[in-house]
């Protein structure tokens, strides 16, 4: 049973269209699914990329976990960071769904056992999702 939504930053939250996509994050929270950001950004504030400061904060309220690959040292599309991510969810990695932009890091995800979206569009994802995580 599919339990837990990760979704890569830079693609995918950084779409035009993201606050659909966060609005489905939110409702799906909310029947409990557990979500995370997994980014190959470095994370640490004041290093660029999504930082400690408005990046993680502003998206905080909406994600139970952060994974950025400069903080764990392990990056997209290596299974262990997908692994590492589904254990911070608490979730067995066949337990969850990744949705990033880059088919690699999609490959990466579905060889490490996660259902791979690979994100085109907000409307496509969208569709993805209420197929996988159906109410």
């Amino acid at each position: 049973m599919l339990r837990g939504l990760v979704l890569d930053y830079a693609g995918v939250l950084t779409d035009p269209d993201a606050a659909e996509l966060l609005a489905a994050v939110d409702a799906l929270r909310q029947r409990g699914i557990r979500t995370a950001v997994l980014s190959n950004a470095d994370g640490g504030a004041g290093r660029g990329g999504l930082d400690g400061g408005a990046g993680r904060g502003g998206l905080a309220r909406h994600f139970d976990a952060f994974v950025f690959s400069g903080e764990v040292g392990i990056a997209k599309p290596d299974p262990r960071v997908f692994r590492l991510t589904a254990e911070r969810l608490g979730l067995p990695v066949t337990g969850c769904v990744m949705v990033d932009d880059s088919r690699v890091n999609v490959d990466g995800a579905t060889a490490a056992g996660m259902v791979g979206v690979h994100h085109t569009s907000v409307a496509d994802t969208l569709a993805e999702l209420s197929a996988l995580f159906p109410a």
